[in-house]
């Protein structure tokens, strides 16, 4: 394979990577680097084809995988309720965050100009990237191993969207619940740790100016979900608001005093003044 034209990132070392990371051996080795490769590069690189025919490809694979496991795995979903999850997870957003956990922008192709303009971090193209991916693991080594890589970068976020009601998130579960109960809105803290290439999320969810749910994940979603889910089902068990602060301790003036009549407590208030 060759070097990328903006010298370190997208080398040979990068794209073997990347392949470690998504657990494949591919026996066509030049695939990878097409999905790899955006058309950028290929403008200052004689005779190289983009990745946008795998992207293609790799878009109706990824639908077709992820539509037969919801179809097998729900069968109470109603179609609407399947599309709508299936929207959920088959969108650049959701694909640019999976490319980001797998840090393929790092072995991404890209021409000088692009690189220059931060194009390893830009949502589009890493979403299409990921496609192409798709696409060419599908005719590398046909339709089990496409599908066993969907299922390894999205069976999570498929789980977390056919949950509920409506195969909704928890986010907008939980939002919808504390503007019902609270009229407010969740308010999501969140703190990362480690490498770029390693990085941890840490999400905390205050509903009502209480703290509910903590979470972490890959990413700083997967951390707001998992937070969300735990406030989500810990307010199952709430009829109405939490207070939003515990209560003052009281002082010793307003101690009660409380007298003792064999097995019954009686409280006979307050002491009166002097």
């Amino acid at each position: 394979m060759p070097d990328s034209p903006d010298g370190g990132a997208g080398d040979r070392e990068g794209i073997d990577a990347l392949a470690a990371r998504l657990g494949r051996r591919f026996g066509d080795e030049a695939l990878l680097l097409r999905a790899l490769a955006h058309r950028s590069w290929c403008a200052e690189t004689e005779g190289a084809r983009s990745n946008e025919r795998l992207e293609f490809l790799g878009d109706a694979v990824l639908g077709l995988v992820v539509t037969d496991h919801l179809f097998r795995t729900y069968p109470d979903l109603p179609e609407g309720e399947l599309a709508k999850v299936r929207a959920s997870l088959v969108n650049s957003e959701a694909l640019a965050e999976v490319a980001s956990e797998l840090d393929l922008g790092a072995a991404l192709l890209l021409g000088k100009g692009e690189a220059a303009s931060g194009g390893r971090e830009k949502p589009s193209i890493l979403a299409d990237a990921m496609e192409a991916v798709i696409g060419a693991v599908y005719i590398d080594g046909g339709w089990d191993a496409a599908a066993a890589l969907v299922m390894n970068l999205l069976a999570s976020r498929i789980e977390e969207a056919a949950a509920g009601p409506g195969g909704q998130d928890y986010k907008t579960r939980l939002q919808e619940l504390s503007a019902r109960r609270f009229e407010q809105l969740p308010k999501y803290d969140v703190r990362d740790d480690g490498p770029d290439h390693a990085k941890r999320f840490y999400a905390t969810v205050f509903v009502n100016g209480r703290r509910f749910g903590e979470g972490e994940g890959r990413s700083k979603k997967q951390a707001e979900q998992a937070a969300a889910r735990a406030a989500w089902i810990d307010l199952q068990h709430f009829d109405r608001a939490p207070p939003a602060a515990p209560a003052a301790v009281p002082s010793d003036e307003e101690v009660v005093a409380v007298l003792t009549v064999g097995d019954v407590e009686v409280d006979d208030g307050p002491d009166d003044p002097d």
